[in-house]
């Protein structure tokens, strides 16, 4: 890893101002929570606060009020980011969101200290959801000659991280002048029609339980999260002829990366072999200016069952993984990838639209979902693996520069207790791994880093591996 720092946060709410009396004024804009933010609303854990942190890396210091400026215009031109929560009684249908006219509070802030500093109150220190807007944006000078870093952090319950990038693109085009519209998406062959159901992992069952990282901290219990931050090599694909298509992509290699890592440190750990179940957000929204803003993904699971078994002492064995079992299981999991992504299905499944449907007062439904997320909490996924992929802005601020690197990391709350956030700028991909201090200290945490650097260099395509594909 050529890059990386390990962060450490305990948890914290941020303080709000006080809410509005129940009801509000006439005339006020209410929106009732979607699926996605009343579930993630049901299950808020104080241990664990439910953050996304952002941190864009900049050449030059932006003027302060510049800034906060840019960020204001840009918020008017997004204004479904401007909202807080309603205040509520447990007998209510719904939550609900009010939009508000304009921010209740400033955003944008210039706090000092150092980057790792910032980072800590990143994972410890959620924005409040009564106010709005729900994030934070902190700029910590940093790198030397003048560097910055732009740090946000965002309420999870209220949006996700590309919608808010969405709304920081507009800030920088409002900064520095400079045209930041996205780049064309890459074309992509055609894939599974829509509507087609992805085939299970060959002898995988829905009700086997998955694998769960192997626990390894000397605190066993603490609140909080630890994070690490690096930068790696984006791993080499095999060469294709125009038009062909791509035996994989670099998100496969992602997935194949996540599961040998996990398949080698459980290994270590001396735990039994269960099938490795990565959830997967897919985002098909434009990155336009219209781009919808919250909580927009829909979660998707690859599991890695009974065919990778087959492959797993070859594969976790001492020494460098067998190179031909990593290329049947890139080809494999390509194929299963493609048919989840092409599979109509709402963001959190039907069970999650059926556990939101308001036949009952929202605290009773927030009772019942709590205590089911508890019941199912063995058969949780292994682990989360959030893939940006490219960043598609310039991310231009003018005289402060275009941004050098994009980091982005995602909650890590029991029972999977890992997130694994990746994104890639000028050639380079850019990992967040963060993990539950319940599971994993921070030395546990970085040690699991680096096996992941290594997973993933050796899913790397080279020359002198067999060309079976062109046979």
């Amino acid at each position: 890893m050529s890059e990386s720092a390990v962060v450490s946060g305990g948890a914290a709410q941020e303080a709000g101002p006080t809410p509005a009396a129940p009801g509000g004024p006439t005339g006020e804009r209410r929106i009732p929570f979607p699926t996605v933010d009343e579930i993630t609303r049901h299950c808020l854990d104080d241990d664990e606060p439910e953050t996304v942190h952002v941190e864009i890396h900049l050449p030059a210091l932006p003027d302060p009020q510049r800034l906060r400026a840019a960020f204001a215009e840009a918020m008017r031109r997004h204004p479904r980011i401007l909202l807080r929560q309603a205040p509520t009684r447990w007998w209510r249908p719904r939550y609900e969101w009010v939009l508000t006219d304009g921010p209740d509070r400033d955003p944008v802030s210039f706090p000092g200290g150092t980057l790792e500093e910032a980072r800590r109150r990143a994972l410890a220190q959620c924005p409040s959801l009564d106010a709005s807007p729900p994030f934070r944006a902190e700029v910590i000078e940093h790198g030397g000659e003048g560097g910055c870093v732009l740090l946000v952090t965002i309420n999870h319950t209220a949006l996700d991280g590309p919608a808010c990038l969405r709304v920081v693109a507009s800030a920088a085009e409002l900064y520095g002048g400079a045209d930041n519209s996205p780049a064309p998406p890459p074309v992509r062959p055609p894939g599974e029609p829509r509507g087609t159901q992805p085939e299970s992992a060959p002898g995988s069952r829905p009700w086997t339980r998955p694998a769960r990282v192997a626990a390894d901290t000397c605190h066993p219990g603490a609140p909080g999260n630890g994070m690490l931050i690096a930068e790696l090599p984006v791993p080499d694909r095999p060469p294709r002829a125009a038009g062909e298509s791509a035996a994989y992509t670099v998100n496969d290699q992602l997935l194949v990366a996540t599961w040998l890592m996990v398949a080698r440190w459980n290994s270590a750990h001396e735990e039994p072999v269960r099938p490795v179940r990565i959830t997967m957000p897919v985002d098909d929204r434009p990155r336009t200016a219209d781009m919808p803003i919250g909580n927009g993904t829909r979660l998707v699971e690859v599991t890695f069952g009974a065919q990778e078994r087959e492959m797993h002492r070859a594969l976790t064995a001492p020494g460098a993984p067998d190179r031909e079992a990593i290329g049947r299981l890139l080809r494999t999991t390509a194929a299963r990838t493609r048919a989840l992504k092409s599979v109509d299905r709402p963001q959190l499944g039907f069970s999650g639209d059926l556990l939101t449907t308001p036949l009952l007062p929202v605290g009773l439904r927030a009772a019942g979902i709590r205590t089911l997320r508890r019941a199912a909490g063995p058969w949780a996924s292994t682990t989360l693996l959030s893939n940006i992929g490219r960043v598609p802005y310039p991310l231009d601020f003018g005289d402060a520069g275009r941004a050098r690197a994009v980091w982005f990391s995602a909650p890590a709350k029991v029972p999977r207790g890992l997130s694994v956030t990746t994104v890639s700028t000028g050639g380079r991909l850019q990992l967040a791994l963060r993990w539950s201090h319940a599971r994993l200290d921070d030395s546990a945490g970085e040690r699991l880093g680096a096996l992941f650097a290594e997973a993933l260099a050796a899913t790397s395509y080279t020359p002198a591996e067999p060309a079976e594909e062109h046979s």
